[in-house]
């Protein structure tokens, strides 16, 4: 038998020190050493690969392939192929979490939601079984469909800041990440309240964990030890639900806003939404435009 795979660097050393008593005396072109364990040979390269020759060349061979697996994640097989170990899906937490996300903070129409979930390990099944991901990775169609589901069955909070009190509320003092803060805190507070048995809070990070808390400085009932994460709507399933049901509201939010002027508003702040927002303000007046869109936007100037 004869298994050839290349090393990884960091089981070099390891491999040519448990082989120094072992070696032959005469050592092959480009090869490192050349050594001998009961009936295997066993032959280590410049190149960084290793041949196992032998009757027993799989049983020495596993001494360094299970290390490969066990320290780098590699998977090697007899023939030499291999492939990276699977890591363990992000989204399967073993615990009991609580978990918010916002939409709406990139659209110049419609409102900011934030919603906050409590996400049990039971609940794991059945939200793997609608394919629970980030919301901005599912098709607004497919929210649509499995966001009733998970709303009936997941408990939450859903704030919304309707577009007219944004304008109102937005300045230098209180901007988009200290509005998204207040939001965030009072979805947290309400959905902790209902004294849910969880071992963490996570927030999908939007800014820095200590810009986060001093946003919050003057608001009453905070809600602290949170943990905050990067791409927390792809790891974290409380997050992933509370990202969906945050769309689904948005959506629903933006078909009345939709009907409340007789056009079709588009997500976004493109060109697009510029022609669009050009037509309402035509039509309608500035007034109408503040009370379905955010001012502060470009879109604001472009028009």
């Amino acid at each position: 038998m004869t298994i050839v795979f290349k090393v990884s660097d960091n089981l070099k050393n390891k491999i040519i020190d448990y082989y120094k008593d072992m070696r032959k005396e005469k050592t092959p072109p480009y090869a490192v050493f050349q050594a001998q364990e009961e009936d295997t040979t066993v032959t280590l390269y410049e190149s960084g690969k290793i041949m196992f020759q032998g009757t027993s060349a799989d049983i020495d061979a596993n001494i360094w392939i299970d290390l490969e697996k066990k320290l780098n994640k590699r998977v090697i097989n007899y023939d030499g192929t291999e492939t990276k170990e699977k890591e363990k899906d992000p989204t399967l937490m073993e615990y009991s979490t609580i978990g918010s996300d916002e939409v709406g903070t990139g659209d110049f129409f419609g409102p900011i939601v934030v919603t906050a979930t409590f996400v049990s390990t039971k609940d794991f099944d059945f939200l793997k079984s609608l394919g629970v991901r980030d919301s901005k990775k599912i098709t607004d169609e497919k929210i649509l469909k499995i966001a009733p589901e998970i709303m009936k069955k997941i408990p939450y909070v859903t704030t919304i800041l309707d577009n007219k009190t944004y304008n109102e509320h937005y300045s230098k003092s209180n901007n988009m990440n200290k509005l998204k803060a207040i939001l965030h805190n009072k979805a947290l507070y309400e959905i902790k309240s209902k004294n849910y048995s969880y071992a963490k809070i996570v927030v999908d990070e939007f800014c820095s964990p200590d810009n986060y808390y001093k946003y919050l400085q003057d608001v009453p009932n905070k809600v602290e030890h949170i943990t905050f994460m990067t791409k927390a709507e792809d790891k974290v399933l409380s997050v992933a639900c509370a990202s969906i049901i945050s769309r689904y509201t948005f959506l629903r939010k933006m078909d009345e806003l939709s009907d409340s002027v007789h056009i079709p508003l588009p997500k976004g702040a493109g060109k697009d939404v510029d022609k669009v927002a050009q037509e309402i303000k035509d039509e309608y007046g500035l007034d109408k435009l503040q009370e379905i869109a955010k001012m502060n936007f470009s879109n604001v100037e472009r028009i």
